[in-house]
């Protein structure tokens, strides 16, 4: 299939419709209305997912309502990526506590500063995951 050609005489992607469903012909329409705002929100949206502003409407609502995806706030990113960072810091503290182990089963000597730094560190990483965990239960809505 060809692509239409733009204004400036480049090719444009043909924008992507919502696939048909088995069940037949949508025929159930209903106006859904916008501010000029929430439309640029909507349509710069559907631009980049180079759909067609109704399909990306309609795909939206069907994933949320189907629970494909779940609603969550803009701020939702920094606190997944505080959580995935806390899972990398957790990491590194237990082997910092498996090399802890080693050397006290090898007869070795472990100073007290050692271990205070291990255990700081360790409850450093929990409040942080704690932090990041109440924060997205505080965003998870009620299912009714």
């Amino acid at each position: 299939m060809a692509e239409p050609a733009a204004a400036d005489g480049q090719r444009r992607p043909t924008i992507r419709r919502r696939e048909r469903e088995a069940g037949g012909r949508r025929s159930n329409r209903f106006l859904v209305s916008y501010n000029d705002a929430e439309l640029a929100i909507v349509r710069a949206a559907a631009e980049r997912d180079n759909q067609a502003l109704a399909s990306w409407v309609g795909s939206a609502a069907l994933d949320v309502a189907t629970e494909k995806v779940v609603p969550v706030s803009a701020d939702t990113k920094d606190v997944l990526q505080e959580l995935i960072q806390s899972r990398g810091q957790l990491r590194r503290i237990g082997n910092n506590l498996n090399q802890v182990a080693h050397v006290l089963n090898s007869d070795g000597e472990v100073t007290d500063a050692q271990v205070k730094a291990v255990l700081e560190y360790v409850q450093a990483a929990v409040r942080r995951v704690d932090e990041a965990t109440l924060q997205v239960m505080r965003e998870r809505r009620p299912r009714l």
